[in-house]
């Protein structure tokens, strides 16, 4: 049995208690959630709006998954495709390959492969 095996076995137990926590006071962390977002946009005034608001939405889908997990339903969550694929997805999914010619060069390099001092900036 591995280290992952024993630490899985070990933290069973208690993963039922953290759930059974988030489920009894969702609405505590819910309020949270929004109190440290609203706390965090204030200090950086605005600045991380965006990243604010999908980073607090990601942290209330996960703290409601573990809240619900034990719930049968479609609002339980349960159509989460295996790991590895084996969905019903076809292999190819439209997207191309970018162009391998972009007409850009990068700048030389040293071999520490940092750019020389008056190289442009890299663009993405």
């Amino acid at each position: 049995m591995g280290l992952l095996d024993n630490v899985k076995a070990k933290l069973g137990p208690a993963k039922g208690k953290v759930s059974d926590l988030a489920q009894r006071h969702e609405d505590k962390i819910q309020h949270g959630l929004d109190k440290a977002a609203q706390v965090v946009d204030k200090r950086t005034k605005g600045k991380y709006s965006d990243r604010i608001q999908s980073g607090t939405g990601k942290a209330k889908g996960a703290m409601d998954r573990l809240a619900h997990k034990g719930d049968s339903g479609p609002a339980a969550g349960g159509t989460t495709p295996p790991p590895g694929g084996g969905g019903t997805m076809p292999s190819d999914t439209g997207r191309t390959a970018p162009p391998s010619d972009t007409g850009r060069t990068a700048p030389p390099r040293d071999a520490g492969g940092t750019p020389p001092p008056d190289a442009p900036p890299p663009t993405s």
